[in-house]
Parts: C-alpha cells; sequence; structure tokens
C-alpha cells in the first residue's frame, strides 16, 4: 500500500504534550503504510478561518454558506488519487484543519479519521458536522460515540488508544532505578508523601516540576519542540520505573467527567514499559475487558497519605512484582500496540493489511515470548 494513504497532521501547529500520543500513531500509521503526510501550516489563519466558518453557521443554519465565506488556509491540492484518507485529531476543535486539503473526498476511495479526546458535553456540533463525508469515524473515549454517529450521520466506533509497544518494552532483566513516576493530573496529598518518603529513604521519585494550568488548576501541560523526542524521553522513563501512578481519566476533576469512566493513556504506556500500575483505575466493563490479567493495576486511592507504606507492602513480594511486570508487556505487546487499532480500523473499511503489518505483528509476538512467565515447578 506504499503512497496509498494520505494523513493530515497538525504537529506544526499543535504543540501541546497531551498531542504527542496522536502524532505517534501518524508515525505507526506511516511506518506500516508508507503514507503521505501533510502538515498543516499557519495556525492562526486556520482559527480565524475556523472562527469564520462557526459564526456564519450559527447565524445562517447553512453550512453551505459558512463553507464560502470562510477565508481558505494555507492548502493542499492533490496531485493524484489515494486508498485511504485517515486524518488524526486530537480533539474536534481541530476538525477545521480538513479545510486544508478541498478536495480529500474526490481523491481518495475510503476516509476515515480518529478523535483522540472528545467528551459528549464539549461537541462543537458545527465541526462534527463536518464528518459527514468519511465512511467511518473513531474516538478514543467509548462515552460519544453515539452522539457523535447521531450529529454527522456517518458510523462511529470507539477505537481504544494504545501505544508504540516496540518503543516502550523494556529489555526483559531491564534495570528499574526509578522507585516511582507519578507525570500528569496527580494528588497533591499524594505527591506530598512521596516527597516525603523519597526524602527519608533517599528513592528515585520522578515527578512533574510544570507549574498547574487552567481555569480549575487541574491540569499540568506544556509545549514540546519534538513530539517524537518527547515520547522516547516517556518510554525510557518508564522503562526505568517500578511503580506508575495510573488513574482514570481526569481523575482530579470528576465534576467534569460527571462519572463517565475513560481509560487515559497511562495504562497502555505503564503496561507497554512493564511497571506495576497504582491508582483508581475506570469503573467501567471496557476497562475490564482491556486489561482483564491480575495485577494490572493495583488498586490504591486517588489520596494517598500512605502510599510509602502501600508500596513498601508491595515490594516485600518480589515475586508477584516480576509477574506483574512480565505480564504487563506481555499483554501489551498481543493486544494495545497502535498495529492491533490500525488492523480494526482497516478491516472495517475492508482494506487489506500491508506486509509491514504482518512484520509488525511477529516483532510484537517476538517481544511478548520475552517475557512468558516460568513454568511452575
Amino acid at each position: 500500500m506504499e503512497g496509498k494513504v494520505l494523513l493530515l497532521s497538525q504537529r506544526r501547529i499543535s504543540d501541546l504534550v497531551a498531542f504527542c500520543l496522536s502524532y505517534e500513531f501518524e508515525d505507526n500509521l506511516a511506518a506500516m503504510t508508507r503514507a503521505d503526510r501533510f502538515d498543516v501550516q499557519d495556525r492562526a489563519a486556520l482559527e480565524f478561518s475556523r472562527r469564520v466558518y462557526k459564526w456564519t453557521r450559527l447565524a445562517s443554519g447553512s453550512t453551505k454558506l459558512a463553507g464560502v465565506l470562510a477565508p481558505s488556509p494555507p492548502q493542499l491540492r492533490l496531485q493524484r488519487d489515494y486508498e485511504l484518507f485517515f486524518p488524526i485529531f486530537s480533539n474536534a476543535y481541530q476538525l477545521h484543519a480538513l479545510a486544508a486539503i478541498p478536495d480529500w473526498r474526490k481523491r481518495c476511495r475510503k476516509a476515515a479519521c480518529f478523535i483522540t479526546e472528545v467528551w459528549a458535553d464539549e461537541i462543537p456540533e458545527y465541526l462534527i458536522e463536518l464528518l459527514s463525508g468519511f465512511d467511518h469515524i473513531f474516538v478514543g473515549l467509548h462515552h460519544c460515540a453515539s452522539q457523535i454517529a447521531r450529529i454527522a450521520g456517518r458510523p462511529c466506533s470507539y477505537l481504544p488508544l494504545a501505544v508504540d509497544v516496540e518503543r516502550f518494552a523494556p529489555k526483559p532483566e531491564q534495570q528499574r532505578s526509578i522507585a516511582v513516576c507519578n507525570i500528569g493530573r496527580r494528588s497533591a496529598t499524594t505527591h506530598a508523601a512521596l516527597l516525603a518518603g523519597a526524602e527519608r529513604e533517599r528513592f528515585f521519585y520522578y515527578y512533574d516540576t510544570v507549574a498547574a494550568s487552567g481555569s480549575n488548576r487541574k491540569e499540568r501541560t506544556f509545549r514540546v519542540d519534538n513530539p517524537e523526542e518527547h515520547r522516547i524521553m516517556i518510554a525510557n522513563i518508564l522503562q526505568r520505573s517500578r511503580y506508575f501512578i495510573a488513574n482514570r481519566s481526569h481523575v482530579n476533576n470528576p465534576e467534569f467527567t460527571a462519572g463517565r469512566d475513560e481509560i487515559s493513556a497511562r495504562y497502555y504506556e505503564g503496561a507497554a514499559a512493564g511497571a506495576v500500575m497504582v491508582g483508581e483505575a475506570p469503573r467501567t466493563e471496557e476497562f475490564a475487558r482491556q486489561f482483564d490479567w491480575p495485577d494490572a493495576v493495583i488498586h490504591v486511592p486517588f489520596e494517598s497519605p500512605d502510599i510509602c507504606q502501600v508500596l513498601e507492602a508491595l515490594d516485600a513480594d518480589p515475586a508477584r512484582l516480576r509477574a506483574v511486570q512480565n505480564a504487563n508487556v506481555r499483554e501489551a505487546a498481543l493486544r494495545h500496540d497502535w498495529l492491533y487499532r490500525i488492523q480494526t480500523v482497516f478491516d472495517i473499511l475492508g482494506i487489506a493489511h500491508t506486509d509491514q503489518m504482518s512484520a509488525r505483528a511477529n516483532r510484537l509476538r517476538q517481544i511478548a515470548g520475552s517475557f512468558e512467565l516460568p513454568a511452575a515447578a
């Protein structure tokens, strides 16, 4: 399928750390299909075009008029046809970037897209309408799929997040010099206890020092120079971490989630790196299905003043920890690599798998085989 897949990337104009996962997906898809990638340019022009489109659409009720009046951002005119157009969006507000390739539907036999994160009460309907030309829509959160399907008038399926397991998987005998890794949203109580414990016991506690942000000061985000380099760094950190604090999406903002538990990327990353994950997992059947092996996540309350005592008790059972580490890598290699998500997309669209996909499947099986548990005596 060399040169038969077209990607639309926003990595040149959207550089928040959370978006690096989408760019990793793009890179993996490109590696397995040798896809062409068009990078959206000029963030200011695109944003101005989106605003004009929004207000014209809302004022007139006409998508056609809004499309005519909205100024065009820098565009790519396709010179050839493609088997598949597959743009990946980090959120629904990026959908207006489709205006950068105005003839995508005419030039692509099949078209599908993936939106990493979109919450049901924050759906911009005027943008979701732009997806009416796609054959299938995929979303990384489970609860919003039916609502997006209704607005767009197209099939919409939940496609779980994943990770580049080849990058994140550790060596079978990886030394883990970081005792605890705690990045992203966090509990002040748990963080304070880990800080005190690290000072007292002299263990290596890795955590973010970036300032909390957002209107409620509950987010920890920043910009990155190079998304691939950031993913390499995260993989290196987690490969060397014994414990990884992993909680369900927006765990520190229950008013926002309103009981809609979702699976954050942390679980796929932590499992692939073989870290022992501790925290509050999503309370859903979907999570139980995807992470159904013993101790995939060891429950620890989000607010844990006794976190150091909990980890000390776990340390007293090294056989259990080794079993958890091996199982995490093995299951991630067999179930949670981006390969399996791409296979799902291709199967739904009726597109043949590539030789590169088959080769990657073999490599993932080899990784899984390196972390098999020893047979009981």
